[in-house]
């Protein structure tokens, strides 16, 4: 009996080399489609469950269990509590099993929409998806969402798993239906295979063994697909990419560079080059634990030490000197959004790529994807779960690979620059062109020698606050006294810039944004011009006035936080814009129906409840004697 196997015998059993290699995959599709069931199932006939495991298994069957007086497989993979109360899988559940011919490695992914962001997760380290279908309801919307997403992470071969046969009594013309209605829109998909199995999980039929209850077919069962599939990537044969994850120097006499390699190989004395510097060096070893090497290839983690020294730091990309990957800040990628908070284009972000982490923006959102049909549908912004394709615009260069050549240096993700959640998982698909053929001119004239001859140090000085709080004004009488006082300014005010260059724009969230992103490059163009200017505009957002922050040097933007409480503002309401809000006449109104994001630490606090503008005009002026902005 298999239950007698014991633990030095499995241990002997699982180090052996299956002359297939390891396989890597994911189950996933819709809640409740018996994903874990499966995995439970094959880890059960692969016997890899002790007598011991058993008895808590059926233990907990009893207790978590939807199989009635049977083992419930499912539950040892959903090992939180919530997963068991819910009878759902929330997190990413690896799970290691082999058999004579090949070692495997399963990720049992959560099937709930809330959860898309650990589907993904698991499809991007994977060669072939499970898809599950249960044989009752068909192809769902998450079903299409899971075919979409494992495409879209690289994943080439797929096996469609009709789960839950026997409650449609083993009906072959039911599974040609669903097989149909599934083929019907991921034939349009790169899949390199897609095979199609009918199975219950839950009696083992076709997991591991042939189902006689399904005569009818004639196909190979999972476990020996699975066995015989062939998906192993050449990685070897492909560029040499080495992401630098340490420069470690221990000594003065030692300076290596140390990571993993992406893909290709490399041997001592082969010329390499800094990707995104395009400096060269011929590597002189290759450092592991176990001593040095004569070469490396991709998988294994290494330090190289090269001839000489060059300025390489963490995050730079490290390829043979002829096959080099794109440099550009600008490219081409699909984007799954993974937040509640809306991706909007012209919000900054972090690009996090190996090692490399930069500011980015998305500057165009092409279209996103109906995941019913495939379909590209125009779009204004990502919402969670949804899937886009977009341009993309970092704040420096990057060295980077189409997803499709080399998953490593082709992926990337997107974190929030307050809260450094992961908001986003993108694939980058090709650099803009035109980011290679436009190139930053030298001019001869610079803004120091501008803001010299004006005798002046220039800056922004951002008015924030809510509509009412006074900005405008105060920033009005700023400028005034500048002027008078000699100096050189220019005003950029929110109601102004509305009637000309932002005319386009609506109120909307992402309307917002890229109103703060077109008035944060104009207002930089004036500093580079040497002037003070002044910016009135709510701009509710913190992302954004931080965006417009870092467009120039560290000590040229002010923020202004012109603070006055909702029920002053309203009471004050000089245009009559609070009383349209309150009567539904305006909509996406800040501080009525739209949020506004008070600056946390801003250089001024200006309190205008109690406080003229005069006085506060003369506050500005004299933050900007102590910043030494006045010459």
């Amino acid at each position: 009996m298999r239950l007698e196997e014991t633990r030095e015998q499995l241990v002997e059993r699982l180090t052996r080399s299956g002359d297939k290699g390891v396989l890597r995959f994911i189950t996933c599709g819709s809640v409740d489609d018996g994903k874990s069931t499966l995995i439970g199932r094959l880890l059960y006939d692969s016997k890899l469950i002790f007598e011991d495991q058993i008895s808590t298994l059926e233990k907990d069957s009893r207790k978590h269990g939807t199989a009635g007086e049977e083992i419930d497989f499912a539950l040892l993979l959903d090992g939180l509590e919530a997963e068991r109360e819910q009878g759902i899988t929330i997190d990413v559940a690896y799970r290691f099993f082999n058999t004579e011919t090949r070692k495997f490695v399963v990720a049992d992914t959560p099937g709930h929409e809330q959860y898309t962001r650990n589907m993904a997760t698991g499809a991007s380290t994977a060669d072939l998806a499970v898809i599950l279908v249960d044989a009752r309801k068909g192809v769902l919307v998450q079903t299409l969402r899971h075919t979409y997403i494992a495409n879209m992470m690289g994943i080439r071969h797929v096996v469609l798993a009709v789960n839950k046969m026997d409650l449609v009594d083993h009906s072959r013309a039911r599974f040609h239906e669903i097989v149909a209605e599934y083929l019907k829109t991921a034939d349009g998909l790169n899949f390199e295979t897609i095979t199609a199995i009918p199975m219950s999980a839950r009696y083992g039929d076709n997991v591991s063994h042939t189902s006689e209850a399904m005569d009818w077919y004639t196909g190979p069962t999972l476990l020996a697909h699975l066995e015989t599939v062939e998906t192993a990537r050449d990685e070897a044969s492909q560029p040499f990419r080495f992401p630098v994850q340490w420069v470690n120097r221990p000594n003065l006499d030692f300076r290596g560079f140390s990571g993993t390699v992406a893909s290709g190989q490399i041997a001592v004395g082969d010329e390499i080059v800094v990707a995104a510097a395009g400096t060269r060096a011929v590597l002189q070893r290759i450092v592991t634990a176990d001593g040095d090497q004569e070469a490396a290839r991709a998988g294994q983690a290494v330090t190289l030490v090269l001839d000489r020294e060059i300025d390489i730091s963490r995050g730079d990309v490290l390829s043979g000197a002829d096959d080099r990957p794109q440099v550009s800040s600008q490219f081409a990628a699909e984007v799954l959004w993974m937040h509640t908070d809306e991706m909007l284009p012209g919000r900054s972000y972090l690009l996090k790529a190996g090692g490399q982490t930069t500011p980015v923006s998305v500057t165009t959102l092409k279209h996103k994807l109906d995941v019913n049909t495939f379909d590209k549908e125009p779009a204004r912004k990502l919402e969670l779960n949804e899937i886009g394709v977009c341009n993309l615009s970092t704040s420096r260069p990057i060295a980077f690979d189409a997803y499709k050549d080399i998953r490593e240096t082709g992926s990337f993700i997107l974190i929030d620059r307050y809260t450094n959640l992961t908001v986003g998982a993108g694939m980058i698909e090709f650099g803009l062109r035109r980011a290679t053929n436009v190139h930053t001119h030298a001019m001869d004239v610079t803004k120091t020698r501008r803001a010299e001859i004006k005798h002046q140090k220039p800056a922004i000085l951002w008015f924030t606050g809510l509509s009412g709080a006074g900005k405008s004004t105060i920033a009005n009488l700023v400028e005034r006294k500048l002027t008078e006082a000699g100096h050189h300014t220019y005003s950029l005010d929110g109601d102004n810039v509305r009637h000309g260059l932002n005319k386009d724009l609506g109120f909307t969230d992402a309307d917002r944004v890229e109103n703060i992103r077109r008035i944060g490059e104009v207002a930089r163009l004036f500093v580079d011009a040497g002037m003070i200017v002044t910016c009135s505009f709510i701009s509710p957002f913190r992302s954004e006035r931080r965006m417009v922050r870092e467009l120039v040097g560290e000590d040229e933007f002010i923020e202004v936080f012109v603070d006055a409480p909702l029920e002053v503002c309203i009471a004050r309401d000089p245009k009559g814009l609070y009383k349209k809000a309150q009567a539904g006449e305006i909509k996406n109104f800040t501080g009525f129906d739209s949020p506004y994001e008070a600056p946390e630490s801003p250089e001024l606090h200006v309190r205008t409840a109690d406080l003229s503008a005069e006085d506060a005009a003369e506050q500005v002026i004299e933050e900007l004697k102590k910043a030494g902005r006045l010459g």
